[in-house]
């Protein structure tokens, strides 16, 4: 019986990874999907890893990195393969309603009940595995988008204090821009990807919108509409990069790292990267708060960029899978790797071990987790999402405006089934 109570951090660190397999000649291997950015980077994972295979005997853990884009489609192929396809896979807070009508990941509610101590996990973090009352897997990589902003510039724009709401943060840029201190202060992630649709949901969330009405697609109105006209005016206006609807958010961190954006809307790790003078030249000059609010709505946002781990249904070693899972999801994995993803757990943001040298993004945490919001939540959310960034993607080009753009949105998302 696997002892997963150590994942409350009843235990240490090394009694968690060898409680089960501990037999010696108990060979198993499992296969893992993980992404290939953002977040965790790939030796982190590698070394996490290591530590789990050291403690346990006998077992081999082979791990594939992908891009993000490519991360679906591996997972759903994969069910195909049944037993020989992968055991533990990475996926995103939008994809368990897909996941779960199509069977594609273990329902492990049992186990999260039996062994797990919810209440101290936040709400956002276990948003990536519930859907219908049911846990698909285990929440990994809580984590949102924050306005990081470059002190040093707003300081020359005799800028005090960073943006509190949306529109704040246009007239800051214009006077960045005004003093010529950069050509395009605001830099964005609006590529016809799922990026887009993050800082769009970022944005309609601010505005206190919605997705759907009784049911039905409503995105050409209130704050989903109000979102598209407000990316579409920040170019207008000159303010935002143009080559952001070019841009994902690693080409977003490299833009606002190099001194060539004011400010920049990305995900955890671009704060420690920023501050990295082997990836920066700003090190020392980055400030960051949660995405900013709308007067009479909001006074922050932020969407669910959370990501999970679960163990797929195929897989001829579950059991293992949760064991792996468990392990790379405790609280002392977490804490100890918490410089490119904050942890999931509650206690940890006030433990020294992870806000020493980035306490600034800590407190944006804070506030920001407690508003996290969901994108659409649908079944079909892959479809939507493809919808969404090519009726962006027309209205950010001027092939249509907001109101046309998300009017077709709403009719293409009716067709669905």
């Amino acid at each position: 019986m696997l002892q997963i109570k150590s994942w409350i951090g009843v235990v240490g660190l090394a009694a968690l990874a060898g409680t089960v397999l501990a037999s010696p000649g108990h060979a198993e291997t499992l296969n893992a999907l993980f992404m290939a950015q953002a977040a965790y980077s790939d030796n982190d994972v590698r070394n996490m890893t290591h530590d789990f295979e050291k403690a346990n005997p006998g077992t081999t853990v082979n791990l594939e990195f992908v891009p993000y884009e490519a991360l679906f489609d591996k997972i759903v192929a994969s069910k195909a393969a049944g037993g020989s396809g992968y055991d533990v896979v990475l996926y995103d807070v939008i994809w368990p309603a897909a996941f779960a009508r199509d069977g594609v990941l273990r329902d492990v509610t049992d186990r999260v009940k039996a062994n797990i101590d919810t209440a101290k996990v936040f709400d956002g973090a276990w948003s990536t595995s519930l859907f219908d009352g049911k846990y698909y897997g285990l929440p990994w990589i809580l984590d949102t988008k924050y306005l990081f902003y470059n002190t040093d510039m707003l300081a020359k724009a005799g800028i005090a204090t960073p943006p509190k709401t949306w529109d704040e943060l246009l007239a800051d840029a214009k006077i960045i821009k005004d003093k010529k201190i950069v050509d395009y202060p605001i830099v964005w992630s609006w590529s016809q990807a799922e990026a887009v649709v993050c800082d769009y949901a970022t944005i309609t969330a601010a505005h206190g919108g919605t997705y759907y009405n009784d049911g039905k697609p409503a995105f050409d109105q209130g704050g989903s509409l109000d979102a598209v006209k407000y990316m579409v005016q920040s170019l207008k206006d000159g303010v935002s990069n143009p080559n952001s609807k070019e841009y994902l958010e690693e080409d977003v961190r490299k833009v606002f790292s190099a001194g060539n954006a004011a400010f920049a809307l990305n995900w955890t790790y671009a704060y420690a990267k920023a501050n990295d003078p082997a990836e920066s030249k700003i090190v020392g000059k980055v400030g960051v708060v949660p995405a900013p609010g709308v007067a009479g709505h909001t006074e922050a946002s932020a969407v669910n960029g959370s990501m999970g781990l679960g163990i797929t249904a195929g897989s001829s070693h579950p059991d293992l899978g949760w064991k792996y899972i468990s392990f790379l999801t405790s609280q002392e994995v977490q804490n100890k790797y918490a410089q490119l993803s904050l942890p999931i757990w509650k206690s940890s943001y006030d433990d020294p071990a992870v806000t020493k040298g980035q306490e600034p993004l800590v407190a944006a945490a804070k506030t920001a987790i407690s508003v996290m919001s969901l994108r659409p939540v649908t079944p079909s959310y892959q479809e939507v999402s493809t919808i969404l960034q090519a009726q962006i993607q027309n209205a950010l080009t001027d092939k249509a405006t907001p109101d046309a753009a998300l009017a077709e949105a709403d009719k293409a998302a009716a067709r669905l089934r």
